[in-house]
């Protein structure tokens, strides 16, 4: 852009010392100069499959010096030129929140190496290892995931949850990587590598969302064809009635609209932005057009619409039980096989132990069964736990227990007996109601709650946050099918566990709640929902409806815009040099409209956002 506006300084100076004859010349040979520089890169992309609106350009252009326009022609090349300009603007503007993560990782950290108190030396990040005491200074960014071993601290979460507010933590919290320490020096035991981190994840994830292309830019690029040929008929028919070959120039001048490509590009990166900003992040541009249309939403229960964290309300000894076992004994021998389970009721069951002051004993041979239970040797004692049936199949003298409404029961069996069962509860989320009724609002026409609990369990959850279809005690295979079998599709499914991983992967739209750093299922999922907020989820669809919704508007006023000026232009009311400075107008208020997608598009989203 900078080389085109210095010729077109200078053609208007030789226009001003009376020398018509160089500025023509020189206008026309830096227009056909840039012409065959675009030339060559259109035949390049047409080889690849790709039809673009270059071809409007280099035919305007060439029409334009051919009939003397010149000054028109190197507006045309401004045009070209300043459009790329403002795309990059644009982009910068819309990536904002994007680039700031990155811009803002840690990159040294500083290790005590005999523990807290000691002289502090500067290791780069990625050689921090677990179990490292690190000396956070004021106003500095935590490196790593770890636990507090300072008495308190305050800090500034806003870049991992978009919450502006500061929080307080205490000794023992865990502290995520990417939050701002505050005005007073903290140390922190890490408890994950810098790879493994919260804020290594974020990044990751927005490093491939930066580089994806969403199927709506795709869709822009098909309009340039048929755009082109309407451009090219009405050029030829205007020259043709009128017998002027000057308004072909001039219909093609007004019929290069830059903001055709331009527009979804933006839109869709400021989309991006802003979920970015809210502490979603999506994973390739092309998700926010499915979230736009979603039509069924699925979720899982525990962790998703539940807070996933069970208590335990009572221990049930079964008469089937080994003679002299007792109730603490039972729950001493199922946390002690849970300590090598991933499943979200394990650090449940562990903790109810710890409460009651029992230690967990050395187990060998452990073994997790997913989603269904796990297995384990302990001091000499065959431990099985997990769903009924998995239970029932392992051990005789089995009897279902009965469940309170909104209980879950884990089964546990002891040397091949039934041993009883420990009744666990999970409150509801308080915003899982008004979330589901924000979808609804939003367009969503179906709901389905996928559990492997109980049926009781699920039905009375799913009656409380007024899903409409239940199915319980499904395995990862049986969610698969569920989700495929289902119509009213794109299919929206939110989930938080490793047994998640395949029905987030096989929905259209994959949605984890992964503010507990990450798992397998924010590795299979197309979004990822770094505050434990389930009204995000809503947000999501709200923020990918208004995007596209931006989009679109975006792309029409371009073509619009483009058409009524091409008309205009056939009847001969625009000349070649005002047609050309319209079109750059036309460009600037296209690329605008689409910076709004960084905007909310409503006063208050569906469900705020805690």
């Amino acid at each position: 852009m900078a080389l085109t506006v210095l010729v077109g300084a200078a053609v208007g100076i030789l226009l001003l010392t009376g020398q018509p004859v160089a500025a023509r010349w020189t206008a026309t040979v830096f227009a056909l100069g840039v012409t065959a520089v675009r030339t060559i890169a259109m035949v390049r992309e047409i080889f690849h499959g790709k039809w673009g609106i270059d071809l409007l350009a280099v035919t305007a252009i060439v029409a334009t010096v051919l009939v003397g326009e010149y000054i028109a022609s190197l507006i045309i090349v401004l045009m070209l030129t300043g459009g790329e300009a403002l795309e990059t603007f644009a982009q910068g503007r819309a990536s904002r929140e994007l680039r700031s993560l990155l811009d803002r990782s840690p990159r040294i950290a500083h290790r005590e190496a005999k523990g807290v108190g000691t002289v502090a030396e500067d290791i780069p990040v990625a050689d921090v290892e677990i179990g490292d005491v690190l000396l956070i200074k004021p106003s500095e960014i935590l490196p790593v995931d770890g636990e507090l071993l300072t008495e308190a601290g305050i800090f500034d979460e806003s870049a991992l949850t978009g919450e502006s507010l500061p929080v307080e933590h205490v000794r023992g919290d865990t502290l995520l990587s990417g939050s701002l320490n505050g005005e007073a020096a903290v140390h922190l035991r890490a408890t994950a590598t810098s790879a493994n981190s919260q804020y290594s994840q974020i990044v990751a994830l927005v490093q491939e969302a930066a580089a994806s292309r969403a199927p709506t830019v795709r869709l822009a690029d098909r309009y340039a064809v048929p755009f082109t040929l309407i451009a090219l008929i009405l050029a030829g028919l205007a020259w043709f009635i009128s017998g002027e070959p000057h308004r072909f120039a001039e219909v093609l001048v007004v019929a290069t609209p830059c903001p055709l490509l331009i527009a979804a590009p933006v839109a869709f990166l400021a989309g991006t932005s802003r979920a970015a900003h809210a502490g979603i992040i999506i994973k390739n541009a092309g998700t926010l057009e499915q979230l736009a249309r979603v039509k069924t939403a699925v979720f899982d229960k525990t962790g998703t619409l539940t807070h996933g964290h069970p208590t335990l309300e009572r221990i049930q000894i079964a008469q089937s039980a080994p003679a002299g076992l007792t109730a603490d004994r039972l729950l001493q021998l199922a946390a002690s096989a849970e300590q090598y389970s991933s499943h979200v009721l394990a650090s449940s069951v562990m903790n109810s132990a710890r409460a009651k002051g029992l230690a967990l004993l050395p187990a060998t041979d452990a073994r997790e069964h997913a989603t269904d239970g796990v297995t384990a040797q302990c001091q000499g004692h065959t431990v099985v736990l997990g769903k009924a049936a998995f239970v029932a199949a392992a051990t005789t003298g089995f009897t279902r227990t009965i469940l309170a409404s909104g209980q879950l029961g884990i089964y546990l069996g002891v040397d091949g007996q039934f041993a009883g069962a420990l009744m666990m509860s999970d409150p509801l989320r308080e915003n899982a109601p008004a979330t589901v009724a924000a979808l609804r609002a939003l367009g969503v026409q179906e709901t389905l709650l996928l559990t492997g609990d109980a049926t009781s369990t699920a039905e009375h959850i799913g009656r409380e946050v007024g899903i409409s279809t239940v199915h319980a005690e499904c395995l990862p295979a049986d969610k698969v099918t569920a989700v495929a079998a289902i119509t009213q599709r794109p299919v929206m499914m939110v989930g938080d566990g490793i047994n998640d991983a395949p029905v987030l992967a096989a929905a259209d739209v994959g949605i984890a709640m992964g503010a507990k750093g990450a798992t397998a299922a924010s590795e299979s999922a197309d979004v990822v929902i770094m505050i434990d907020d389930l009204s995000r989820t809503s947000l999501a669809v709200e923020i990918g409806q208004y995007t596209l919704k931006i989009a679109h508007t975006s792309i029409w006023t371009g073509i619009l815009l483009s058409l009524g000026l091409m008309v205009a232009a056939a009847f001969g009311l625009i000349p070649a040099v005002a047609g050309a400075l319209l079109q750059e107008l036309v460009d600037l208020a296209t690329i605008l409209n689409a910076l709004r997608a960084l905007g909310d598009g409503h006063k208050r989203s569906p469900v705020a956002p805690r």
